[in-house]
């Protein structure tokens, strides 16, 4: 039984659209664009877990803020969201994908 949840688990990774788009939506919601969201949700789903891409998702929650005051958000006010989760690795991915997604 356990080999067969570790099986659909894997699947389910493997099928990572939906997984990526919730991404993509969530750094589009933080002010990012959209190609470059999309850019970076792929880098993004394939290097961290679900559970580190949940904590980031949960970044896009900017109810309550102007659309100009999101899509204003610099780099550094990001990536100081970003490090506030405490993931040393969430943190590398999400630099380099803005790197190689050419915002760097």
């Amino acid at each position: 039984m356990t080999k067969l949840i570790t099986f659909f688990a894997l699947l389910s990774l493997s099928a990572c659209g939906p997984i990526e788009g919730k991404v993509r939506s969530s750094l589009m919601r933080a002010g990012i664009a959209k190609d470059v969201s999309t850019c970076m949700a792929e880098r993004m789903v394939d290097k961290l877990s679900i559970p580190q891409l949940r904590r980031l998702s949960s970044l896009g929650n900017f109810e309550g803020k102007k659309a100009a005051e999101i899509k204003a958000m610099p780099y550094d006010k990001f990536m100081h969201n970003v490090r506030a989760l405490k993931d040393p690795e969430i943190v590398g991915v999400v630099s380099l994908a803005w790197v190689k997604c050419g915002l760097g």
